[in-house]
């Protein structure tokens, strides 16, 4: 296990590498024309707080206030500062103590569409949500889940993700990426025949049971599962788990070579057997072949060299990069074949074709990505992004993201504090 550490995040790229036009004052607007999407709190843990972010409809970061409206920040000074006004949104409770299991309900409507935009939930604690300037506007700065300097480093929090849309609606996730922490689930109730969606996320004891997982997985292979576990040092209990590609970036040596013997197998093989990729789109299928160290497919505009350990886990770098110049099929092939080197399908039987068709088989074989296994075992229901490619699903398949979408949503309940399964 480790003790709190790390660096602070910037918003995620799809709002804070916006261009964002300039302005001077701040503002509270309401879309009167807007689709009004009813958000619920289910909240099952005592004491909590929400803050609502994202990107308005003018491309400006924006806040959700308790009664809906959307805050605009003004751009402020050549540092860091608050966002202005009070964006906590409490949440009722029945009880000061985090045990109690009694559910309070508090519902905000949002007035405004928002994309890129994050429900972040904390319990017992308030989350510090900054903006930073910039040359287009502020953009924020989001609370770290490893940094012990961070002012959030000792609150128990996550996130849910949604963007909401005038022809798409909504569409909404909880996620798992970068680490596990307060449980979280979403339901999302349609106005088409009142079909409700669901991601129901970890369950309440979620964190110290994945850490149990971590650490007999750790003792099998000497890998360093284990120190994914992240300690607050000021209670000595274990606050939440990071993703390790989180770990790697502030240990290097972490995981060195895991994934590499695997990679050398899978050039292996499809230097002399076609991997066939279904790009799920107007490119249909394309077929890929290793030569010269290097994995090409049909009509793509880049070769893949070998992943490294940290390539595969991010799904951001090296082979798996995605340039502004890449064509359709590049940016197609890319989550696939990330997806199949986490799930480690690609020396399966039927694993020379992809997105791998037998989901069961999915973190069947050492190496993979034992984190993603684990975090999904703990899931109620089995969804929930725990990689960036986790939506990589075959032809027919049921998926492993937990994506909840509709065009015409009715009400969005996010359940914080997780669902007992005791």
């Amino acid at each position: 296990m480790v003790a709190l550490q790390a660096k602070a995040h910037p918003l995620p790229a799809s709002i804070a590498n916006r261009a964002v036009p300039p302005f001077q004052n701040s503002t509270s607007t309401s879309a009167g024309n807007a689709k009004q999407l009813l958000i619920s709190f289910q909240n099952n843990i005592g004491p909590a707080n929400a803050y609502i972010t994202g990107t308005d409809s003018a491309n400006r970061l924006a806040f959700a206030q308790r009664d809906g409206n959307l805050y605009v920040p003004s751009v402020q000074g050549p540092t860091s500062s608050n966002v202005g006004i009070d964006i906590t949104i409490p949440l009722a409770s029945s009880s000061s103590n985090l045990t109690s299991r009694d559910t309070k309900t508090t519902d905000l409507t949002l007035n405004g569409y928002l994309s890129g935009a994050r429900i972040w939930l904390a319990a017992n604690g308030e989350l510090e949500l900054n903006t930073v300037p910039g040359a287009d506007g502020p953009s924020l700065v989001e609370p770290s889940v490893a940094n012990a300097e961070d002012p959030s480093a000792h609150t128990n929090w996550g996130f849910v993700e949604f963007t909401t849309d005038p022809e798409e609606g909504l569409t909404a996730d909880i996620s798992y990426v970068d680490f596990v922490g307060l449980p979280l689930g979403i339901k999302l109730e349609s106005a088409t025949g009142n079909v409700t969606q669901a991601a129901l996320g970890v369950t309440a004891n979620a964190v110290p049971s994945i850490c149990t997982d971590l650490q007999n997985r750790a003792a099998i292979d000497g890998q360093p599962w284990d120190k994914l576990c992240v300690v607050d040092n000021s209670t000595g209990s274990i606050i939440r788990v990071i993703a390790p590609q989180d770990y790697m970036s502030q240990n290097s040596s972490a995981f060195q070579g895991y994934f590499e013997g695997y990679a050398n197998e899978v050039w292996q093989k499809y230097a002399t057997t076609p991997l066939t990729i279904d790009t799920q789109s107007a490119s249909g299928t394309v077929n890929c072949t290793v030569a010269n160290n290097q994995l090409s497919c049909d009509g793509d505009n880049r070769p893949y060299s070998q992943p490294s350990s940290g390539d595969v886990f991010g799904c951001a770098s090296g082979p798996f990069t995605i340039l502004d110049t890449d064509n359709d099929i590049h940016r197609a092939v890319v989550p696939r074949l990330c997806a199949a080197f986490n799930r480690a399908t690609l020396l399966l039987e039927g694993g020379n074709f992809q997105p791998f068709a037998n989901e069961s088989g999915y973190y069947s074989t050492s190496p993979t990505n034992f984190y993603s296994a684990i975090v999904h075992q703990h899931e109620i229901d089995g969804v929930g992004y725990a990689f960036a490619y986790d939506d990589v699903t075959p032809n027919g398949g049921s998926g492993s993201a937990g994506l909840v979408m509709d065009s015409q949503p009715i009400k969005l309940t996010v359940i914080v504090g997780g669902i007992d399964q005791s």
